[in-house]
């Protein structure tokens, strides 16, 4: 059996932040690429 404090102590399949935040900012900046693309809007002065 684990103890208390073995059981706090166990790690598995943690995905850091810094991962998660650079796959989002990729695909979000893909996205608009993707958009500006298909869709070219005019600036209006």
């Amino acid at each position: 059996m684990l103890t208390d404090t073995e059981l706090l102590n166990i790690k598995g399949g943690a995905v850091s932040w810094g991962l998660v935040a650079l796959v989002g900012g990729l695909l979000t900046i893909l996205a608009g690429i993707v958009d500006g693309y298909l869709r070219p809007l005019s600036c209006n002065k």
